[in-house]
C-alpha cells in the first residue's frame, strides 16, 4: 500500500520527522511510506494554479497515485505551520489531488499537548470544499506523541517508547483498513 507522507516541520532534528522516519521503518512490510519534500514547494499563486511549476507537478502526482496520505505536523502558534498549508493550497486548486483520498494526521510535541490544535484545524482543512479528504475519524485514533523528547531515541533519532509504538500499531492497522475500505477501484467492463 502505497503512502503519501507531509511532514509539516523543516527542521532536520523534528520530532515529527523522527515520527515519520519511525513509521517508515517500522511499517515497512504492509506501507510503502514515501517522506514527500515540502521544502521546494514555491509559495502558492493562483496565477500559476492551472500550470503550476514542475515542482508543484511533481508533488501532486505524488499524492494523487498514493493510496492515503499521513500528516505529521508540530503545532505552530495554535495552528498548522505555514509550509503544510502552503502544500495543501497547492493540492486544492487545479488538479484536486485530495478529493476522496484517506488521510491520517499525527503529531509528535516536546510539551504536553502541542499539535492538538493543530491537528483540529487540519481535519477543518481537509474537509475544505477543495480538498474534500476522508479523514481517519477521531475516537481512539488521535496520534500525539507527547513529551516527545522521553519517548525517541536522540541517537536512532526513531519513536522508542514501547506504549506509544504499541498504540501507533492499532492506529496504523485501522488506517490500512480505513484505506483498503475508501480505495476506489477500477470500473472492468
Amino acid at each position: 500500500m502505497k503512502i503519501a507522507t507531509l511532514v509539516g516541520s523543516l527542521r532536520q532534528n523534528s520530532y515529527n520527522l523522527q515520527l515519520a522516519l519511525t513509521l517508515q521503518e517500522r511499517y515497512k512490510d504492509k506501507l510503502d511510506v514515501d517522506i514527500l519534500d515540502i521544502r521546494s514547494l514555491p509559495h502558492f499563486d493562483q496565477d500559476k494554479e492551472l500550470d503550476p511549476p514542475d515542482v508543484v507537478q511533481r508533488f501532486k502526482a505524488a499524492i494523487a497515485e498514493a493510496d492515503g496520505v499521513i500528516i505529521v505536523t508540530p503545532e505552530y502558534n495554535w495552528s498548522v505551520p505555514g509550509v503544510l498549508k502552503n502544500a495543501l493550497d497547492w493540492c486544492s486548486r487545479g488538479e484536486r489531488v485530495f478529493v476522496g483520498k484517506p488521510v491520517l494526521t499525527m503529531g509528535a510535541t516536546p510539551g504536553m499537548l502541542g499539535t492538538v490544535r493543530a491537528q483540529l484545524h487540519l481535519r477543518e482543512i481537509l474537509s475544505s470544499p477543495g480538498i474534500q479528504a476522508k479523514v481517519l475519524p477521531p475516537g481512539g485514533n488521535e496520534v500525539l506523541v507527547n513529551m516527545a523528547m522521553n519517548k525517541f531515541d536522540p541517537e536512532q533519532r526513531r519513536l522508542v517508547d514501547e506504549a506509544t509504538l504499541t498504540f501507533l500499531d492499532g492506529v496504523v492497522e485501522k488506517f490500512i483498513a480505513f484505506v483498503q475500505e475508501h480505495t476506489v477501484q477500477p470500473v472492468r467492463a
